[in-house]
């Protein structure tokens, strides 16, 4: 199916980076009220006009998960009424072939299935993408079980005010988070789009799970089947995005991380890496079954070893000479999150200049920006005007 590109797209997650952090961390801070602190210059700016749009996308990464547990509907409501464009469900399957929003397919670090004597025999250990994971796994209960459990604040000693709602919301489905969006997009009288990432796509193609038809009858009954409709599909695996070229009409986004390789890579005994998808013929490539880039942020604005800012890429600009947007991923108010330059104070907890990092993202004509507080990106755009 040939892909005539469109001006939106996107993308996920410092997660590596993340868990890195957070194994070297055993802290909870209060957020602290964001102060003024000096910005770096700004980073070489991209060509005037090499946007595709003035009004750059916000993106609610797993809804407002700054303020609320991820992936819950609150966290996805909230994020409407923060005024974000786009909400994103990470897809994964119940072992009923539902698709349900969930940050991983293992979730004990997002629901209390830990605590449920009656799931305890659940508890496994596979192996992920290469990597060996224990704990319980969405595939091995049924849509019905799932709804029987809580979401819980994934990053506690990040966002302590997040426990709050510990114990108050099920697992959405994918279905639950676009009636949603339909509902509040009705009730503001404008579009509220959804961005869902494809989980793990080799590892449920293997288990007999694949997310590429459901995912696609789902947005069928939906009425998302063009272009021109609500919706991207994003994943960090290529096979996939490029069944799924071939299956819907949708906008589709390669995201890319600052290091490795996409997991079917590996297993087709593909040498290319992700450094290798963001070159000149990389992105060539991807433009040939893709409308956009889900690009990790460094990979826009990189910093040096003690983590400053250095001069902006071109990636964006190279990007756009092959009609991609760039989204990228993703922005978090939180100091540990933030490039040396923009953080306020000593505490990893507590809030920087995330607005800064906004301002440098546009300055260097990223499309949109995934965010974990959509209010922030919401007013960082808002001084574009």
């Amino acid at each position: 199916m040939r892909r005539t590109r469109a001006h939106v797209i996107a993308p996920d997650d410092e997660e590596t980076a993340l868990r890195r952090t957070l194994s070297a961390l055993g802290l909870a801070g209060a957020l602290l009220v964001v102060g003024a602190v000096a910005v770096p210059s700004a980073p070489a700016v991209a060509d005037k006009g090499t946007r595709a749009s003035d009004r750059p996308t916000v993106i609610a990464h797993r809804g407002a998960s700054g303020y609320r547990p991820e992936h819950t509907l609150e966290a996805y409501r909230l994020a409407i009424r923060q005024g974000a464009d786009f909400i994103e469900p990470d897809l994964v399957p119940t072992r009923d072939g539902e698709l349900v929003a969930r940050h991983e397919n293992e979730i004990s670090g997002t629901t209390d299935v830990s605590t449920r004597p009656e799931f305890a025999d659940r508890r496994a250990t596979k192996v992920i993408d290469g990597v060996t994971v224990t704990g319980w796994f969405t595939e091995d209960f049924t849509l019905a079980e799932l709804k029987t459990l809580r979401a819980k604040e994934r990053l506690p000693l990040v966002r302590p005010t997040n426990t709050a709602f510990d114990g108050q919301f099920q697992v959405p489905t994918l279905q639950e988070v676009i009636d949603l969006a339909k509902r509040e997009g009705r009730a503001r009288n404008r579009t509220i789009s959804i961005y869902p990432e494809t989980k793990h796509p080799t590892y449920f193609q293997s288990i007999g799970l694949a997310l590429e038809e459901p995912l696609v009858k789902v947005l069928k009954r939906n009425g998302m089947t063009k272009r021109k409709d609500p919706v991207i599909i994003q994943s960090f695996e290529t096979a996939n995005l490029r069944k799924l070229a071939r299956l819907t009409d949708v906008r589709l986004a390669q995201l890319v991380d600052a290091s490795g390789r996409p997991y079917d890579f590996t297993v087709a005994g593909d040498p290319r890496t992700y450094a290798d998808l963001v070159t000149p013929a990389g992105l060539r490539w991807i433009a040939g079954y893709a409308d956009g880039v889900g690009a990790q942020k460094n990979l826009v604005l990189p910093r040096d070893a003690a983590g400053r800012l250095l001069p902006a890429t071109t990636l964006v600009r190279d990007a756009h000479r092959h009609d991609l947007v760039v989204h990228t991923w993703t922005s978090r108010a939180e100091n540990q999150f933030l490039p040396v330059d923009l953080r306020i104070g000593t505490d990893p907890n507590a809030r920087g200049d995330i607005y800064a990092e906004y301002e440098l993202l546009f300055a260097a004509g990223v499309d949109g920006v995934f965010t974990d507080h959509p209010d922030t990106a919401v007013a960082a755009r808002a001084a574009l005007s």
